[in-house]
């Protein structure tokens, strides 16, 4: 059982309160905590106490509360915390935290509180569609009227905590019921909640541990997961389709940021009709060589655990995720032009393929990344696939050719591709930054089907920031009245801003260093240079000797972790992968002119430059909204204070930066206050 105790009220009110803790103390030392402190049993007494007479009173009321169920601290899975009471009240789930001798109802309880109730919401099946009230009882704080919320019976909302000290708690808790309960819904099954599932939504890298252990991860079980599984089959439609015709097809799938693009082309490569008797034949490619090493470094790891050694683990793990630009290379310079091994590729961030022009740079090679794979692909006789995996916004450097160059590599391919494109590729929709496939007519010999489920229109990076895309698409027109407008689909989402980058990591440690499935890290613009007289340093010099591998996986005893907040990660390092807290470092690369435009830098020698070319500003935005879009669970913004003194750090556009931020409805962490008037942690 995943709690220390559970029983009905009735026998509860009746149980001898020395038994009851004596069951709790027993439940804790088998968990582990053979020690129990004296102090958690004062104040399991006092809670029991609280909770047993809330319990005479309600039998004593209108209430038919004999079949309710309480559960005492319920565990949450891979979470390893307990909420301390769970009351199942018919159809309403009460999260009861107590907070024994507490005078204020401070904004650190009150989160935790409110995000035990997310979570259940989010991941705990029997929870979900149930209406869920959080209740902090700060047994001596003042009386406070507490509100609902008015859409009180939305399944999807999770009530405001409520408020309560221990004389206002009997008459708290049967307030709400009175005011929620439908007497027409059916009960909650208590046996079927407490063996619940409970599915949190897997980062990339533990995808890929699932995946690459056998595991299926295509149902991302958040309640708010758009289409990933309908996505996952119609690209293995795709795939059959092909190989059944003998036909060569090109595959756009298009997204939001975290909307599950990298997970689907996982999906679509480790899925069982990807085998033959040959073996696979896919494989998932990446020019994002950051995400290529980290993913591979969490894989061998896992072999590693299991007992194989290092060497082989790392061997065998370069099968399961390749570089993009070691593929094009390898099979360039095959004087035979044997066709690859695999009859799919799933292309990963295919925005970010090289031109022609960087080809040329890096290779001596004439030709774009989207046209050479496209030759090589075209080597089968039979049939082929491309799976491109398109992300709008999020070209991020030079070279970086955006959808319209696979448009080219199309017109002047040799075999006539069939092209399988959600709409937004055909239309130039917000989720490709307005980019289109075909900026004019397309050639009559490529046929084109539009397919609905290319397109992943919310992000399953988290369901708490669903909407942060759109959100930070605001931010950076920049429209802050459009902002302060979309902010209120992100109210489960933290977004605060603050001028000391002191305060921002005390909020990042208080949320994510010491929970080893939170992680917590600072993220930076590559272009954001000034940041070394802050202690955060950027250059490329720099970032060269970081090995960013332990940054993303080191837990947080190990000082090259990112959870050390002394090494941020640039756009480079952590696009495609994510963090759950996230602290990002605002750059003078980025700030605002006296008439709320932006204005575009970079820094060369002693100063900084204004950027006038057009594509490069769009790589300068870029870097922000990739920055912006790596949390799950909530960010702080640091925004530093500027020098007078210092010419390359000017305090006025970084002012008029903070206070776009503060119009768009992003509270200040300094001055963001309690009920009662704390401060935030």
């Amino acid at each position: 059982m995943p709690s220390y105790y559970r029983d009905r009220l009735t026998p509860f009110v009746d149980a001898d309160r020395t038994r009851i803790i004596g069951s709790l103390s027993s439940a804790a030392a088998r968990s582990g905590f053979n020690t129990q402190y004296g102090g958690q049993t004062n104040a399991w007494e006092e809670q029991v106490e609280i909770l047993k007479s809330a319990a005479r009173a309600l039998r004593q009321s209108e209430f038919r509360c004999d079949e309710w169920e309480l559960i005492l601290e319920y565990e949450l899975p891979r979470r390893q915390k307990r909420p301390d009471a769970i009351l199942l009240a018919h159809d309403i789930i009460f999260v009861i935290e107590f907070k024994i001798g507490a005078i204020h109802y401070d904004a650190a309880d009150q989160w935790q509180v409110k995000e035990y109730a997310l979570d259940l919401r989010d991941f705990h099946a029997e929870s979900r569609g149930k209406k869920i009230v959080p209740m902090l009882c700060a047994t001596e704080a003042p009386t406070l009227e507490n509100e609902l919320c008015a859409i009180g019976n939305s399944a999807d909302v999770v009530q405001p905590v409520q408020l309560l000290n221990k004389k206002s708690f009997e008459s708290g808790l049967a307030s709400r019921y009175r005011a929620l309960h439908d007497a027409n819904s059916s009960a909650i099954d208590a046996d079927l909640w407490c063996a619940s599932a409970y599915k949190p939504t897997p980062t990339i890298i533990e995808a890929a541990e699932l995946l690459y252990s056998n595991h299926d991860v295509r149902e991302i079980s958040h309640s708010y997961a758009d289409n990933l599984d309908a996505t996952t089959n119609m690209v293995l439609d795709v795939v059959n389709n092909a190989r059944a015709n003998n036909k060569h097809c090109i595959c756009f799938v298009t997204g939001v940021p975290g909307a599950g693009k990298t997970l689907t082309g996982l999906n679509v490569v480790h899925d069982r009709r990807m085998l033959s008797e040959s073996g696979r034949t896919s494989v998932f490619l990446s020019g994002n060589g950051p995400l290529v090493r980290i993913v591979r470094e969490a894989l061998a790891r896992s072999e590693t655990r299991k007992g194989k050694p290092k060497g082989e683990s790392d061997r065998e793990v370069k099968t399961f995720i390749g570089n993009v630009h070691e593929f094009l290379r390898t099979h360039r310079s095959d004087s035979e032009k044997k066709a690859p091994n695999e009859h799919v590729v799933v292309f990963d961030e295919a925005q970010r393929a090289w031109n022609s022009v960087q080809m040329f740079r890096k290779f001596k090679v004439d030709r774009s990344e989207p046209s050479l794979l496209i030759e090589i692909m075209e080597r089968w006789t039979d049939w082929a696939v491309i799976v491109a995996l398109v992300g709008g916004g999020q070209e991020i450097f030079l070279g970086e050719a955006g959808l319209e160059e696979w448009g080219l590599a199309l017109r002047d391919a040799t075999k006539p591709w069939e092209v399988v494109a959600s709409p937004e590729v055909k239309a130039g929709g917000a989720s490709v930054a307005g980019h289109r496939l075909f900026t004019e007519e397309k050639p009559d010999r490529i046929a084109l089907r539009e397919r609905g489920e290319a397109h992943l229109s919310v992000s399953v990076r988290s369901p708490r920031a669903r909407f942060i895309a759109e959100w930070v698409n605001s931010i950076l027109e920049p429209d802050y009245k459009t902002a302060a407008a979309k902010l209120k689909d992100v109210a489960e989402f933290p977004i605060v801003v603050t001028r000391d980058i002191n305060i921002a990591r005390r909020w990042l440690i208080w949320h994510g260093r010491y929970d080893e499935h939170r992680r917590c890290g600072l993220v930076a613009s590559s272009g954001a240079l000034r940041l070394r007289a802050y202690g955060i340093e950027v250059s490329k010099a720099f970032r060269t000797g970081v090995m960013y591998e332990k940054w993303f996986l080191a837990p947080c005893t190990d000082v090259r972790s990112s959870y050390s907040l002394e090494v941020a990660a640039t756009e480079f390092e952590c696009q495609g992968l994510e963090l759950d807290w996230v602290g990002v470092c605002w750059g003078d690369d980025l700030v605002l002119n006296e008439d709320n435009r932006w204005r575009f830098s970079d820094f060369r020698g002693s100063r900084w430059l204004t950027c006038q070319d057009e594509i490069r500003r769009g790589y300068i935005k870029n870097r922000y909204r990739v920055l912006l879009t790596r949390a799950r669970l909530g960010m702080v913004i640091w925004i530093p204070p500027g020098s007078v003194e210092d010419p390359t750090r000017k305090p006025g556009p970084m002012d008029r930066v903070y206070r776009h931020f503060l119009a768009a409805g992003v509270p200040d962490l300094a001055e963001q206050k309690s009920n009662d008037g704390n401060r935030t942690p």
